[in-house]
């Protein structure tokens, strides 16, 4: 797994279904929920493309309470 910056942010980009999300978040804000509707993957896949794409500091999560 990559360490420096660069490769870790390359690394995120290099797949369709993030680079998706990011387009996505572009638009808005948006729910784990909303973000997985255009794809046929799994919510944990979802949060898990998320977390990759934080570790690469090119979005940030939050949790709202209700």
């Amino acid at each position: 797994m990559p360490t420096d910056s660069l490769s870790v942010t390359l690394a995120a980009l290099a797949d369709p279904t993030r680079r998706a999300i990011l387009a996505q978040l572009a638009q808005g804000e948006a729910t784990v929920t909303e973000l997985a509707e255009p794809f046929e993957i799994s919510l944990p896949a979802i949060s898990k493309h998320l977390k990759v794409l934080e570790r690469a500091h090119l979005i940030t999560r939050s949790r709202d309470a209700q």
